[in-house]
């Protein structure tokens, strides 16, 4: 039986992107912020935030209010959560299509500097309503330059916000000395190799260095797997890691940092040959049932026995988005490659535990 697909290729553009804007107490994000619904390329978008008083919304950029809503002047719309995110979501849509709001285009979730991004994540890819209005575009945390490495290892809630993201951005950089920004910049690269990092002077960053980061490329107008996966991030570490940090086939051991760093581990499984569905689904709900909390995000594309074309799957612990049948291989590259964030996870665990399931000598791991 052929799994059911949650979005098509072809249709996925008529989706909103939302992207969640997560980070540190102090990290920056009300900065970062406050310039990005100045750029014109934010016009026509929802920044939706916890409560409005905590955000800071500079008050000349504010056209006009009601009860939950602010109109800013470079046409955003900025909204509080006033319960749950699903009606807010919700509401926001029916809004749209009952004319009594103008269309938007992209919606940005602004998170408190303490929260775990995985039940947004959960909201975002499990909600039938919003799968089929929504689509979520990716994680941008951003890291305080002057500070982020002391952060990382007193607060395990920014080491988490850091190892889920899509997108790295990093603030203050103006009062670190250029040492001490690269030894953060090969930190971060290990805990996440897979996303990109930008800087983010005085909170100003391009905003197409941060967002259009999820499954559908618009630049192309269609789905780029490959650059969303980012495998070869996993499978080929780069030379400065790999210097800095002495590392084996990519896994850092750093001695001058707090010891909260080892339990996030990320690693890339490949398998050669196509995997049948049923021992794919049952090692996956098992790894689900065992382990879900320390699954901290799971992107794959798999060689199902059973189907013509690549399966696309995303995961946020025990909670995943419907996959994405795709329609043809984006490369000659056929095997299986599943892109792990785990915590307290060993990936001889993983890797072992798949072979047992498939009976597959093939299966290889690449760490970081």
């Amino acid at each position: 039986m052929k799994p059911k697909v949650g979005m098509r290729a072809n249709g996925s553009r008529d989706l909103v992107p939302v992207s969640l804007l997560t980070g540190f107490l102090g990290s920056g994000k009300t900065t970062v912020l406050n310039n990005l619904v100045r750029r014109p390329e934010l016009a026509n978008t929802v920044v939706i935030i916890n409560e409005f008083g905590e955000i800071g919304i500079d008050h000349d950029l504010v056209e006009s209010s009601n009860e939950d809503m602010v109109l800013l002047q470079s046409g955003c719309l900025c909204c509080t959560i006033r319960g749950d995110l699903v009606d807010t979501l919700r509401g926001l849509m029916a809004r749209r299509i009952g004319g009594k709001m103008a269309p938007f285009d992209r919606v940005v979730i602004e998170t408190t500097g303490l929260a775990d991004p995985a039940p947004i994540l959960h909201t975002l890819m499990s909600d039938s309503a919003l799968i089929s209005a929504f689509r979520l575009d990716g994680v941008i945390t951003t890291i305080d330059a002057a500070t982020g490495d002391a952060t990382l290892d007193r607060q395990i809630e920014s080491l988490k916000q850091a190892a889920v993201a899509d997108r790295l951005l990093l603030t203050k950089t103006d009062l670190v000395e250029p040492a001490a920004m690269q030894a953060l910049i090969d930190r971060l690269r290990v805990i996440n190799p897979g996303a990109p990092l930008a800087i983010a002077p005085h909170g100003r960053v391009p905003p197409g260095e941060i967002f259009d980061a999820g499954l559908y490329n618009p630049a192309i107008k269609s789905i780029d797997v490959q650059r969303w996966l980012k495998a070869e991030a996993y499978e080929s570490p780069s030379e400065d890691v790999h210097d800095h940090h002495h590392g084996h086939h990519g896994h850092a051991h750093r001695h001058d940092v707090n010891r909260h760093d080892e339990h996030i581990k990320a690693l890339c499984l490949a398998v050669d040959d196509p995997i049948p569905a049923i021992a794919f689904y049952a090692w996956l709900d098992a790894l689900r049932a065992l382990r879900g909390a320390d699954l901290l995000r799971i992107k794959g594309i798999l060689n199902i026995a059973e189907l013509d074309g690549p399966l696309v799957i995303h995961g946020v612990q025990h909670v995943f988005h419907p996959p994405l049948l795709m329609k043809k291989w984006p490369s000659r590259d056929r095997r299986s490659r599943i892109v792990f964030i785990t915590r307290d996870i060993d990936e001889g665990q993983l890797r072992d535990s798949l072979s047992v399931f498939t009976d597959d000598p093939g299966v290889t791991a690449a760490v970081s």
